[in-house]
């Protein structure tokens, strides 16, 4: 089988909540703005962590600290962007060495340009959580499941 033509897509997460408040990355793909956790497509030859540590090199600016699983994808999800493949997202709990450090904005989609792959970062209340605030459905499941776990904090 062409590895190009592989069915499967695989897409790894860092969940990193601080002071209360979750870290989320607003981006700009294909034509469309969206809000999503750090991390991205694990590359072949990558192992999960070291796609983690990768995704958050270049997003945030430094590597997670004491990673552990919360959550991989267990229903059928097709792709939103390629036709007839399937999406398996893959979540770390993180933390980060310099949380503060992370140039954050306060407001969505806060972009010099709308261009392919701009990013902001920003923070956002646990308390104020919603699974609507996250643009892809993987993603809106998680923040539930997170949201879930904050409650009675």
């Amino acid at each position: 089988m062409n590895i190009h033509s592989h069915p499967f897509i695989i897409r790894v997460y860092g969940l990193c909540i601080h002071r209360g408040k979750l870290l989320v990355c607003d981006e700009f793909w294909f034509d469309t703005p969206m809000t999503k956790f750090p991390g991205g497509g694990m590359e072949f030859g990558e192992g999960t962590l070291d796609c983690l540590r990768r995704e958050c090199r270049e997003e945030l600016g430094q590597e997670p600290v004491e990673a552990s699983h919360f959550y991989t994808t267990d229903f059928f999800q097709p792709t939103r962007f390629l036709p007839g493949r399937q999406l398996i997202s893959i979540y770390y709990r993180m933390g980060l060495e310099l949380p503060g450090s992370i140039p954050a904005k306060e407001l969505p989609f806060d972009f010099e340009q709308r261009r392919e792959g701009a990013l902001a970062c920003r923070w956002i209340d646990m308390e104020l959580l919603e699974e609507d605030h996250l643009t892809l459905p993987i993603d809106r499941k998680v923040a539930g499941m997170l949201k879930t776990g904050w409650a009675g904090r």
